[in-house]
């Protein structure tokens, strides 16, 4: 049984999503999710799905070791990153080589970097008048949204549609493909 960990900073419903997907799977759980925000919603849907959650700080991620020792002591198949807006570090990447993976809500490489999460990506994705947008599912590196592309799932924009029906577009395709991109990757 591969063994996943999701690390989500709000709502929670991509890692809803897959906890669902997995529940009842014979190849793959997810056995944790880990919050940098002690608010997050994404802790009351584990609390209800019963998995367990914990949250962390700044310095417990990327100052010391204590998030990648319980990554060491989970050992993880994969680890996935669903709304989570902090960079990984490095030591952490060494550590667990191509078993990171993000999901982005664009078309990869643009709306990429820094900044660019959840509605500011809509919003330029808008204010650009773009035709389609779409998500990207992803490698992580060392740098913002520029790890090796995994899959990529489009969405027409029509000049009518507002940030909320990007939004809602979006989700849709999250919804729609993570759950079973993160399958594939399992079991390869």
């Amino acid at each position: 049984m591969k063994r996943i960990v999701i690390f989500a900073s709000g709502s929670g419903s991509n890692a809803e999503n897959l906890i669902k997907f997995f529940h009842n799977s014979n190849n793959a759980s997810v056995i944790q999710v880990l919050t940098n925000n002690p608010h997050a919603k994404v802790l009351d849907r584990c609390k209800k799905l019963k998995v367990s959650a914990l949250s962390f700080n700044r310095i417990a991620f990327s100052k010391s070791e204590d998030v990648l020792n319980i990554l060491r002591a989970s050992k993880p198949d994969l680890i996935v990153l669903a709304g989570f807006l902090w960079k990984f570090p490095e030591f952490i990447l060494n550590e667990f080589e191509n078993k990171v993976i993000n999901i982005h809500p664009a078309l990869l490489p643009k709306y990429g970097g820094k900044g660019m999460y959840g509605m500011h990506v809509h919003n330029a994705v808008v204010e650009n008048k773009e035709t389609e947008t779409g998500i990207t599912i992803h490698y992580v590196n060392e740098n913002y949204d520029e790890g090796a592309i995994i899959f990529q799932a489009k969405c027409d924009v029509e000049a009518s549609d507002s940030v909320e029906d990007v939004a809602k577009k979006i989700h849709k395709l999250e919804m729609e493909h993570f759950p079973g991109v993160v399958e594939k990757l399992l079991i390869k």
